[in-house]
């Protein structure tokens, strides 16, 4: 693993030099140009910052072909000055996507920005200098912005954290331990299970993560790994056999989108080396075995492993990881009782420039046997997904014109052979304004909407829909029975999204002009080389191809069927038999 990290990082110094701009009448001079944008940045992902770890990395390894290379310190020696350049007054930098004058991005950038700094300061090399003198000089001047600036986010917290432990190692500041323990003061948001506030599998929780890990480390406060390691368990249940992250369920901008477990390499390979676990070290040699770079500025694996290179061998696996499971997760969480305590808390529900993330600490079920994985969840608009082999099933969704758009599941409880989930959601309509409450300017000529009191209205006609689904296993794979009565003649829409890759045949299916399928009836097969998923239990109760706010991805094949109130749903789904049987 490591010599393919030499190797990619190797590469990735080739695709940078290649990407920077290097004439001296350009705002970008010295800065490596993002293709996506054509523009220089100074951010931790796309951004100069990221290029100037791989070439530090290769520069500082003598494993490396870049070894003390003068003509890439040289190009190294220009993004550092880029990098100045483009610090704003007040320390901090603009990552280019909304955020700008950032704290937490600053501090994604400072964290990768002190390893290398670390790494670089090692080499004993004079021509070195004038590179580190200028990421010194960033780093000083990052300092006011990390004592006195915010977030957006609860993974930014323990990134900015993460910042501060650098910085205090680096100056020696108190000021700035303080300043962390003002974060850490708030706790931990997470569960018993291990899962963090924004449900995010394939990106934050494993920032959460390995940010902790460097806090902990840095203010020798080892009480912070124990979140950690409860969401390194809990990752083990959370991978599919392909080794794709679960994302089905996320908070964030993963949902639903391919991960792998590389950004877990670091946090199992540090936790395993520290607590000699057979179970980390072996889901570390996982994560290794998906590493296809170093990574980003601020979890750039070979600069750790640089630093650490006892890191190279984590220690002994415990043999096979699980590939037989059934877990339930934060089915012992006592979520309702931390939302009613929402009130009291005095946001009233509001939050700028972030969420409420209401969701933490839903209940998710994972199933696995062999090479088929299933995933049942809840408060999201899919309540099932599926892998078999190849065969991808991304999502189950279940949409209505009732309050138009998706609805979430909300409680899961166990049956003998699998999980009933409910869902409910009301609607109503709001009288007049009492007539004590109206503003001045109700008698005016000019009666603006919004300065209207609709606080004061009176609930009227109220309705409620109640929906369930079991999710049952059968013997050749799952059937799905959902259930909803009044009101009536509400539309309903079952789709079911698979995986762009793979084929479908069978069925009675009526193409829409967005590409998707109204199936009718018959049997459905959805195949992925030998792999195949087959549904039975097509309907077409109504026409509308879609429904107003439920968004169909692109990039998928897309079947839907329709049905109206009260309905009694029942689809089956069988599963190829060489992995079936596995079970």
């Amino acid at each position: 693993m490591y010599r393919q990290l030499v190797d990619s990082n190797d590469k990735a110094v080739q695709r940078g030099l290649a990407r920077q701009e290097l004439d001296p009448e350009s705002r970008y001079y010295g800065g490596t140009i993002d293709p996506a944008t054509g523009i220089a940045w100074v951010n931790h992902t796309t951004g100069t910052p990221t290029d100037m770890c791989y070439w530090g990395a290769a520069l500082a390894n003598p494993d490396s072909v870049y070894y003390q290379d003068e003509e890439l310190l040289g190009r190294l020696l220009l993004a550092s000055e880029y990098v100045l350049r483009n610090q704003h007054e007040d320390g901090s930098i603009s990552p280019g996507w909304t955020n700008y004058h950032s704290p937490p991005d600053t501090a994604f950038v400072v964290v990768g920005y002190a390893q290398l700094y670390q790494l670089l300061q090692q080499q004993e090399w004079e021509p070195l200098q004038p590179v580190l003198n200028n990421m010194y000089l960033f780093l000083e001047r990052s300092i006011p912005v990390m004592l006195t600036g915010g977030c957006h986010t609860p993974n930014h917290r323990w990134v900015i954290c993460a910042a501060l432990g650098f910085l205090h190692q680096l100056f020696g500041l108190e000021e700035v331990v303080q300043r962390a323990e003002h974060w850490l003061a708030e706790g931990m948001d997470i569960t018993p299970d291990g899962e963090w506030t924004e449900r995010s599998n394939g990106i934050y929780s494993a920032v959460s993560d390995i940010m902790l890990i460097h806090a902990a480390r840095l203010f020798h406060r080892p009480e912070l790994l124990e979140p950690v390691r409860l969401n390194l368990r809990m990752m083990v249940y959370l991978v599919h056999p392909s080794g794709e992250i679960v994302t089905d369920y996320s908070g964030r901008q993963d949902l639903g989108n391919m991960h792998d477990l590389s950004p877990y390499y670091l946090p199992y390979a540090i936790l395993a080396r520290m607590d000699g676990d057979p179970l980390f070290a072996g889901m570390a040699d996982w994560a290794g075995d998906t590493l296809k770079d170093p990574g980003v500025c601020s979890v750039n694996a070979l600069v750790r492993l640089l630093l650490e290179p006892e890191l190279q061998q984590v220690g002994e696996a415990s043999g096979e990881l699980p590939e037989q499971y059934e877990v339930m997760l934060n089915e012992h969480f006592v979520r309702e009782g931390y939302l009613q305590q929402m009130d009291s808390a005095g946001h009233h529900g509001r939050i700028s420039h972030s969420r409420m993330h209401t969701d933490f600490g839903a209940p998710v079920a994972r199933i696995r046997t062999g090479s088929t994985s299933a995933t049942v969840m809840t408060e999201v608009p899919s309540f099932f997904a599926l892998r078999h082999g190849a065969a991808r099933l991304l999502a189950v969704q279940l949409a209505s014109y009732f309050n138009p758009g998706y609805v979430p599941m909300q409680q899961m409880t166990r049956l003998p052979s699998g999980y009933l989930l409910t869902g409910e959601q009301k609607k109503g309509y709001y009288g007049p304004i009492p007539e004590s409450q109206l503003p001045e300017t109700a008698r005016t000529a000019i009666s603006p909407w919004y300065l209207l009191p609709h606080q004061t209205r009176v609930l009227t006609h109220e309705q409620t829909f109640h929906v369930q689904s079991e999710v049952l296993r059968t013997e050749n794979g799952w059937m799905l029975s959902l259930a909803g009565d009044k009101p009536e003649q509400i539309m309903m829409q079952l789709s079911f999204v698979f995986g762009g890759e793979g084929k479908m045949s069978g069925g009675e299916l009526l193409e829409t002009d967005e590409g998707h399928y109204l199936w009718k009836g018959g049997t459905l097969r959805y195949s992925c080389g030998e792999d195949w998923i087959e549904l039975n239990g097509g309907e077409l109760g109504h026409l509308a191809v879609t429904v107003r706010e439920a968004k169909l991805p692109d990039n998928c094949k897309v079947v839907l069927v329709n049905f109206v109130t009260p309905f009694h749903k029942t689809i089956h789904i069988s599963l190829s038999p060489s992995l079936a049987l596995k079970r």
